[in-house]
């Protein structure tokens, strides 16, 4: 209850608080937010409370195969054949360079064959498309033991960690965030936009269904360290709100430790590897 405070139908104003209770004595309890910001309030003023299990593990709630999906819509160009719950992807005109996951079998779930079977169709549909044979699967999966025993070969610089979590809750880790001249513009189209602040950051995303991607976050060296990055995510995290996000998700090399700290501050949990592998030779 809020002291001195009138509600919408006239009786007295009510708010809640989501936390973990450290204490409770002398008339006041105080609670600690998710955020890390603590609450204290009157025991007088206290009108009910319960118990709120952890959430759920990510892990738990999406299967891998069902995240990595997520990312199709970051690359509008990619030509994307199903091989069963396999998925061939191919960028007929990349922009810039050839980038992995735009260029390779998102070799998850089942291929509706056997595994060679599978392999060759995966060899056959690269060497049509003009690029190297590549799979993506899941760090230390049996599919990942599989390939390897038939030859193949980790993709140097390849592993990277899927990082997932509430939007709502990212947003709140955030708060205000980025130096207070910061000028982030968000250009818009369709289902990706980007958010940039003039020649020192910037970083893109795109929503499919209830969740937001995240991907190509850059900050110029010299600017790092002035909560650009933090700016500009947080800028496409309204914007996915907007669009009715409920959950973000990005990929982070398991090599890049500072941006991989960055992202667990702000609420991300990892919720799987993946592992690029090649045909020997």
């Amino acid at each position: 209850m809020l002291p001195g405070k009138t509600g919408p139908t006239g009786g007295p104003a009510m708010t809640d608080v989501l936390g973990i209770c450290e204490s409770w004595g002398d008339g006041v309890v105080v609670v600690r937010r998710e955020d890390g910001t603590a609450v204290e309030i009157a025991t007088a003023d206290i009108v009910s409370g319960k118990p709120v299990p952890p959430r759920p593990s990510a892990r738990l709630r999406f299967s891998v195969r069902e995240s990595e999906g997520h990312a199709a819509p970051l690359w509008p160009g990619v030509v994307r054949e199903p091989l069963g719950e396999w998925e061939l992807r191919t960028e007929p005109q990349p922009a810039d360079r050839l980038r992995k996951r735009a260029n390779s079998c998102l070799a998850m779930g089942d291929p509706g064959m056997p595994l060679d079977s599978a392999a060759d169709a995966v060899v056959s549909f690269y060497r049509a498309h003009g690029r190297p044979p590549m799979v993506q699967v899941e760090a230390d999966s049996d599919d990942e033991r599989w390939f390897e025993s038939a030859g193949w070969q980790p993709v140097a610089g390849g592993d990277a960690l899927f990082l997932v979590g509430s939007l709502s809750r990212v947003r709140r880790r955030l708060g205000t965030v980025g130096p207070a001249e910061a000028d982030v513009e968000v250009d818009v189209e369709g289902p990706r936009a980007t958010a940039a602040i003039a020649g020192r950051a910037v970083a893109k995303a795109a929503v499919d269904g209830d969740w937001l991607g995240i991907h190509s976050l850059h900050v110029d060296p010299a600017a790092r360290r002035q909560g650009l990055a933090r700016a500009v995510t947080g800028a496409l995290l309204e914007w996915g709100a907007e669009q009715g996000a409920l959950t973000v998700w990005l990929h982070v090399e398991t090599g890049n430790a500072p941006a991989i700290a960055l992202y667990e501050s702000m609420g991300l949990e990892v919720h799987h590897g993946c592992r690029y592998l090649a045909p020997a030779g």
